[in-house]
């Protein structure tokens, strides 16, 4: 059966080509029995606008794109999902480029595959690919670092002011001793959660021990293989405290703890980062820092249609994290 067209349309409805396409695209030119004819002989005959033709005309694509070398994990579960949905509800699609190749990265964004782009991607595009993407006015807003101009912004979540009050919080409660578990050393968020924490060591007189900062990857079972392999190597300097970068590591530590014979939070207590959906159901729950993902997520893609759209230009916002305490921390008598 072949595809029914505008002309099928309008011959069946005797009007022209141009009234079918007026109605169809709601031109306020037509009368509104003449509209409700021709929606009414489009609905009955099945006919499909070429939406294809439309945006290749209008030179939009009505799609986004989100660029980031993972997506794995519940942050980018929850990130994505709530990214797609505000995407459909403003009336766009969301492509997401899962890749570390640079090439890729710019050819997409420079090939007007996607009318604009969100960046989050671990090893950072170049301050020189940067300048390409203004010169050639990309609507852009990125997740991993601050950045603003006219047509591009930063929606990122305040890690270091959050890795700050999370080590803060730790020595209120009496721990001066308070080994870090790190992510990834080139991801923005791991970078400034680590620089708050030992900015408030610094500021709160703690001891800073460079054996006391151990590598997790932003991964459970990673987190677990380092605090092990700590308490092996370190036995004779057992922190009072673990705050991990993510809430995958700290329950990785905690398991890891547990697998040693440390009981949690009795003798060490353990705090994460992002408050994902597990973080409260987990054995001890788990004390984190509230990461207002799905906030983030709404912010980032409403952002990008008004730069789209022309309505704003580049802005930097940064979202405060929350302190949930839960059972994994526990007072330092």
């Amino acid at each position: 059966m072949s595809k029914v067209t505008i002309k099928d349309v309008a011959r069946e409805a005797g009007v022209s080509i141009s009234t079918v396409s007026n109605a169809l695209n709601d031109v306020d030119v037509l009368t509104s029995e003449t509209k409700k004819h021709v929606l009414d002989v489009a609905k009955r005959l099945n006919y499909v606008p070429n939406l294809n033709g439309k945006l290749l005309k209008s030179g939009k694509t009505k799609m986004l794109g989100f660029f980031t070398t993972s997506v794995s994990g519940p942050y980018f579960y929850i990130l994505v999902d709530t990214m797609s949905r505000e995407c459909e509800k403003l009336g766009y699609g969301l492509n997401v480029f899962v890749t570390k190749d640079k090439k890729i990265i710019m050819s997409n964004i420079l090939g007007a595959r996607v009318d604009g782009v969100i960046i989050f991607e671990e090893e950072r595009i170049s301050e020189k690919e940067i300048t390409t993407m203004e010169k050639n006015k990309i609507k852009a807003v990125f997740l991993d670092r601050m950045f603003q101009n006219e047509t591009m912004g930063s929606i990122v979540f305040d890690s270091f002011e959050a890795g700050y009050e999370a080590t803060k919080f730790l020595i209120n409660l009496g721990h001066r001793n308070i080994a870090y578990i790190s992510g990834v050393d080139s991801m923005f968020d791991s970078v400034q959660r680590k620089k708050g924490y030992l900015a408030a060591l610094q500021d709160y007189q703690c001891p800073i021990d460079e054996d006391y900062i151990i590598q997790g990857y932003f991964e459970e079972e990673g987190s677990y293989n380092a605090v092990k392999g700590f308490l092996k190597v370190h036995s004779d300097k057992v922190p009072d405290a673990f705050l991990a970068g993510n809430d995958l590591s700290a329950i990785g530590c905690i398991r890891g703890l547990k697998s040693e014979g440390y009981d949690v939070p009795e003798d060490i207590t353990v705090m994460g980062f992002d408050d994902i959906d597990i973080a409260q159901y987990f054995n001890p729950p788990l004390t984190t820092v509230r990461n207002p993902i799905k906030k983030q997520a709404i912010l980032v893609i409403d952002h990008l249609i008004q730069l789209i759209q022309g309505k704003e230009q580049g802005k930097i916002e940064s979202l405060p994290g929350e302190i949930v305490v839960r059972k994994s921390s526990h007072i330092k008598y």
